[in-house]
C-alpha cells in the first residue's frame, strides 16, 4: 500500500548528517496494540528488519503505549531496546527499561468514584495499578487503599451506555479520556497522555518534537500524533485519527511503521 499524505517535501529543510542518511527525525515513537504488532500479537520480521535500520542509522525507538511496563518490555527486549519508553497512556515515563524516571497516579476517591459507575451501570471495567490490573473478577474492596492506580478502563460494545459514562466522566472533571478501541474508554489524570509522555522522553534524549514520528491507531495516540513532526495514522485507525494524522499509511497487518521508514526517514 502506499503511504498517503499530507505531509510534503519542501518542509524538509532541517535535515542533519548521521551516519550515511541525511535525517530529519531522530525518534520513533510507536503505539503497540495495533500498530507495532499485528492482530496476532506479534512484530512482524519486516517491520522488526526495518526498525533495526533506522536505529542503526541514529534514530531512538520508543514504545509509546497504554500497556503496563510489565506487559510492553517483553516486546523492548525483542526488538533491543535500551531507550526511554512511556507506559499506560503517559502515566509512567521510564529513563530506561526497568528504571523509572516519572508516574502520575488517579486520585483513589475518583478510582472508587468509577468503579461504582461500573457497579450502576454493569459494565465491565479494568483498572490498572502498580501492583496490577484488576476487575470484576479479582477486584477486592481493600484495593482502593492499597494500590496506586494509574488508568481505569471500561468496555461496552452498547453505544448509549459508552455515551453515558464518557457523560459522567466528563462531569467529574480532572480526567483526560481517550480510548484504544472504538468500544471502550481510557482513562488517565488529567493532562496525561502519550504527547505527555514523549515530551519527557524527548527531554531525556535530547530531541524536540518536531523531530519525532508518531504512529498510532486509537485516540489514545491522536495527542502524540497531533504534537509530533510527523503524525502517523495506521491504515486501521479510527477514522478520527486517521482525519487528524500527518500521513496514513498501511495497517499493523501489513508492514506500515515499515513502509514510513523506508519512504519518509531513511529516503
Amino acid at each position: 500500500m502506499t503511504v498517503c499524505c499530507a505531509y510534503t517535501p519542501e518542509y524538509q529543510i532541517t535535515n542533519y548528517r548521521q551516519g550515511d542518511y541525511l535525517l530529519k527525525y531522530k525518534l520513533l515513537a510507536l503505539d503497540m496494540d495495533g500498530t507495532l504488532l499485528t492482530d496476532q500479537h506479534q512484530i512482524s520480521p519486516d517491520t522488526e528488519k526495518w526498525l533495526h535500520k533506522a536505529m542503526a542509522a541514529g534514530v531512538h525507538v520508543c514504545l509509546s503505549t497504554g500497556r503496563r511496563f510489565v506487559d510492553a518490555v517483553p516486546f523492548g527486549e525483542q526488538l533491543g531496546l535500551g531507550t526511554p519508553m512511556v507506559t499506560v497512556n503517559g502515566s509512567e515515563v521510564w529513563r530506561s527499561p526497568h528504571e523509572l524516571y516519572r508516574r502520575e497516579q488517579l486520585d483513589q476517591s475518583i478510582v472508587k468514584r468509577m468503579h461504582q459507575m461500573s457497579r450502576n451501570h454493569d459494565v465491565w471495567f479494568w483498572a490498572d495499578a502498580v501492583e496490577g490490573t484488576y476487575n470484576e473478577k479479582n477486584w477486592r474492596p481493600e484495593l482502593l487503599e492499597q494500590n496506586h492506580w494509574l488508568k481505569f478502563g471500561y468496555h461496552t460494545e452498547d453505544h448509549d451506555l459508552r455515551h453515558s459514562l464518557l457523560t459522567e466522566l466528563q462531569n467529574i472533571g480532572r480526567l483526560e479520556i481517550t480510548n484504544s478501541s472504538p468500544y471502550n474508554l481510557e482513562i488517565n489524570p488529567a493532562g496525561i497522555n502519550k504527547a505527555t509522555g514523549i515530551r519527557t522522553v524527548c527531554d531525556l534524549l535530547g530531541v524536540r518534537m518536531e523531530e519525532v514520528v508518531a504512529f498510532g491507531d486509537s485516540l489514545n495516540d491522536l495527542a502524540a500524533i497531533q504534537a509530533a513532526g510527523l503524525g502517523v495514522a495506521m491504515g486501521n485507525a479510527q477514522l478520527a485519527v486517521q482525519e487528524l494524522a500527518d500521513i496514513v499509511t498501511a495497517s499493523n497487518n501489513d508492514d506500515g511503521i515499515a513502509l514510513v521508514i523506508r519512504d519518509y526517514i531513511l529516503a
